[in-house]
């Protein structure tokens, strides 16, 4: 048995190791994850191809993630993660094998297909863990600083993911001039292999706490279906799929209307798709402040107005300095938000013993908004036919009017969980734009160039 005193002190070294995790995770994100729909598109895959990548993803990812979830009931959160992420890291084999395959010039007409069955068993490997992940770290965290904990923590691996993955165009970009891109891709996969072992291993350190789960605590996604238009969290994961779907919509096409239509290199295409969220980055704890004191249901709300103008931003004009500093930039604002009190909305809804089924049946819900948003999205991109605009950027307005809908719809229906100081809109703003901004980034921006600082989170 592990005393209170050595258990604090244990769990604060798992933090460390959990950021450390965090930032081999990232980089397998920076290689990979972020390279496999320019992958497809370098493999002649067909735009519906690559809208189809996000939409199996969006099913099979929570699919995964509700038998995962089932495991917590028998085994230990660690083995579950453990063995998950021990097969993840073998599913890259099979990217570099497509990448060899292709440069060799066989099997060509059938390579894209190879690359969707791929890409599906890597998501049911990648996400199967994440509801054991999720119970385990919500134990690690103290709730007073949790807002801020993850903000921290998402800053650092953001940032890391973000400047790899620059780094990363740059060596697929010179790979492309010399006429050998299969090779940049191997190159990134093998990495995107190695950086996730990394990875495995600080998982492999980390302290678990106890947890006993009982059959009364378990309940099943039909249940929680029945339940969810009658409950505060049942209604939020109701808007957070309605909000997925939306965005689906047109998120998978970002990729092709860079690389395609606008023929943007792998180094402007990862400029801008990142860009705007490394500068958001600097403002995530600010939003972890902004929920811990107001409360999750207001930042949502803030997130929420921003987050129906994205697709409208991305078709107004084609510079690569506009596209950079405005939709990018207030994409990655409104998505960090929204991301970061989600995550803090369900441990504040859910007991620890219900976390692991209530996020993948969470999960569950966002995913098959994704699979049906994307999968309408790659149908609308063969059918659509309109005089007025191109059928990729009516498709990018039909996603900003779902998403406005979206809010409208769910927003009035969700109340805040715990108790939050009182908002005084201009008040609120002043305080965090001048006084705790400045100070916060500046602050940030430190902390990054000396990271050691980061391992020593509450």
């Amino acid at each position: 048995m592990v005393n209170k005193l050595e258990e604090i002190k244990l769990k604060k070294r798992s933090r460390k190791r959990s950021i450390k995790e965090g930032i081999f995770a990232a980089a397998r994100t920076s290689f990979g994850d972020y390279y496999v729909s320019p992958f497809a598109i370098a493999i002649n895959a067909s735009n519906s191809m690559v809208a189809l990548l996000s939409s199996i993803a969006g099913l099979l990812g929570p699919l995964s993630q509700v038998f995962g979830s089932k495991l917590i009931e028998k085994h230990p959160r660690k083995k579950i993660l453990s063995k998950s992420v021990s097969i993840e890291i073998l599913m890259w084999i099979p990217f570099i094998a497509i990448s060899i395959l292709y440069y060799k010039g066989l099997l060509l007409e059938i390579l894209p297909l190879f690359l969707l069955i791929a890409f599906a068993c890597f998501t049911i490997f990648q996400n199967a863990g994440h509801p054991a992940w999720f119970s385990w770290v919500g134990d690690l965290v103290d709730e007073k600083h949790r807002g801020r904990w993850f903000a921290k923590r998402n800053l650092l691996i953001g940032f890391v993911s973000i400047v790899l993955a620059i780094i990363a165009s740059f060596l697929l970009d010179y790979f492309k001039n010399k006429g050998l891109i299969m090779f940049g891709f191997v190159t990134l996969f093998s990495l995107a292999l190695i950086m996730r072992f990394m990875s495995w291993k600080e998982l492999r350190k980390q302290y678990e706490p106890k947890i006993k789960i009982k059959k009364k605590d378990s309940f099943s996604f039909l249940e929680f279906i029945i339940n969810a238009p009658k409950n505060n969290f049942g209604k939020f994961a109701l808007f957070r799929a309605s909000i997925s779907f939306s965005a689906a919509i047109c998120a998978p096409l970002i990729a092709v209307y860079l690389l395609r239509n606008l023929s943007f290199s792998y180094k402007e295409y990862i400029l801008i798709t990142l860009g705007g969220t490394f500068i958001s980055l600097f403002f995530l704890e600010l939003w972890g402040k902004f929920a811990d004191k107001y409360g999750n249901y207001r930042t949502i709300i803030i997130a929420s107005i921003l987050i129906p103008l994205e697709p409208l931003l991305w078709v107004l004009h084609y510079s690569i300095w506009y596209l950079l500093f405005v939709p990018a930039l207030i994409s990655g604002i409104a998505w960090a938000g929204l991301q970061l009190s989600a995550g803090n909305f369900i441990y504040d809804s859910v007991s620890p013993q219900k976390r692991g089924a209530a996020v993948s049946y969470f999960n569950m819900l966002w995913g098959i908004g994704v699979f049906l948003g994307a999968g309408l999205g790659a149908l609308l991109i063969n059918f659509l036919n309109t005089e007025i605009v191109t059928p990729i950027v009516a498709i990018f307005i039909i996603s900003a009017i779902a998403r406005a809908i979206a809010a409208i719809l769910w927003l009035p229906r969700i109340k805040e969980i715990r108790k939050t100081q009182r908002f005084r809109g201009e008040t609120v703003f002043k305080h965090l734009l001048f006084k705790d901004a400045k100070p916060t980034i500046i602050k940030e921006v430190h902390e990054i160039m000396t990271i050691k600082n980061y391992f020593h989170l509450k």
